[in-house]
């Protein structure tokens, strides 16, 4: 074959989503991809059927009456929002503005694979730095900088270990970067923490030239399938990310249902609401079984399995898969005796926990 493949592509290990479906009858526990438990707001549902009969029309390729909700809903500047087919889409859209061949991108140990398969796909170079109890080491990040080094990832919280980096730990890491490395905070969970020194990044952006925060409306909005995200940056960081974007980067439909999505106060302190009490719930009976669930500040929880074949993660995983429920693998991670558990609706909770507590039973009496 004469077609040549730009260097370093076929080195990129491409991402494996979660699974949803098992072979077989009978309904899925999806846990696997920290969805919402409770799904999108109906409203949104309304917004979006609404523009069944416009898809011969382009979107507003602008995104302003979504990026008016944002500005409103979070006390920031439209003009500094960009939108994109998810936050995925805009974390490539860094990688790809402010890094290249002989560049490198800083990432945590375990933290999101896109961050290096980013890197990869521009021809830089991705340098994960070590964590400590699956935490981010803002020492070990600060240590790994190099003159090469052009973008630095955080998870704010962070996926697949549920940690968080305080406020303080995060300001500390912004003022020991060089002022040409960009740091980026990627939220996706923000709203699920109300803890009092966290930082989402919001107001490191106000007040910084290198920081960009991230987020999503794929998880405690419910719209995953709509793929929509959105960055909120400096000034300039939004001049340049809006001259490589696509002109039409995100659906109408998705921009309305998004809108509208912002506007339902009530529907997302109902989805704050569940995951508050079925997060400490599912956890609790993780630790009665001996068990070890991570703490988490997000929508699931990351179990340690013990090394007994017996009981490990790939075991479990089996046997959880065999009564229709669907958790995480995390091998790909770094992480091969850990499983992650969306906390989903109330039933796949309790199936999910009660079908681990036969399992830890059941190995106990072979």
């Amino acid at each position: 074959m004469s077609l040549k493949v730009r260097p370093g592509i076929l080195d990129i290990a491409a991402y494996v989503p979660g699974d949803h479906s098992l072979p077989g009858e009978g309904p899925v526990y999806r846990m696997a991809s920290n969805e919402s438990a409770l799904g999108p707001s109906p409203k949104a549902i309304e917004a979006y059927r609404a523009l069944s009969a416009e898809l011969h029309r382009y979107p507003d390729g602008a995104s302003k009456s979504l990026r008016a909700g944002l500005g409103r809903t979070y006390g920031i500047e439209p003009d500094q929002i960009v939108c994109g087919a998810g936050s995925d889409d805009v974390l490539q859209l860094l990688v790809r503005a402010y890094a290249g061949p002989g560049d490198e991108v800083l990432y945590t140990q375990h933290g999101f694979l896109v961050y290096p398969i980013a890197a990869k796909a521009v021809g830089a170079t991705p340098v994960a730095a070590p964590e400590t109890d699956l935490r981010t080491d803002v020492d070990a990040l600060l240590k790994a900088v190099t003159p090469r080094t052009r973008i630095c990832f955080v998870a704010n919280p962070n996926n697949p270990t549920g940690s968080y980096v305080s406020s303080a730990e995060l300001k500390r890491l912004r003022a020991g970067l060089p002022s040409n490395v960009l740091l980026v905070v990627d939220a996706a969970y923000a709203e699920y923490v109300d803890l009092p020194d966290y930082e989402s990044g919001l107001d490191m952006v106000k007040a910084h030239d290198n920081v960009v925060m991230t987020r999503t409306f794929s998880k405690i909005f419910g719209l995953a399938a709509l793929r929509l995200g959105w960055a909120y940056c400096p000034p300039a960081v939004a001049d340049v990310l809006n001259r490589i974007r696509g002109p039409f980067n995100v659906p109408a439909p998705a921009q309305a249902a998004g809108v509208t999505a912002l506007a339902d106060r009530e529907h997302l302190g109902k989805a704050k609401a569940h995951n508050d009490r079925w997060l400490p719930w599912f956890a609790q009976r993780m630790r009665a079984l001996g068990l070890h669930p991570y703490p988490s500040v997000a929508n699931f929880v990351l179990v340690k399995f013990p090394s007994d074949p017996k009981l490990n993660a790939e075991t479990a995983l089996k046997f959880l898969n065999d009564r229709r429920i669907l958790p995480r693998r995390v091998a790909a991670y770094g992480l091969p005796d850990c499983l992650r558990v969306t906390i989903a609706d109330e039933a796949a909770v309790k199936a999910c926990a009660d079908a681990l507590d036969a399992f830890v039973k059941g190995a106990a009496t072979q």
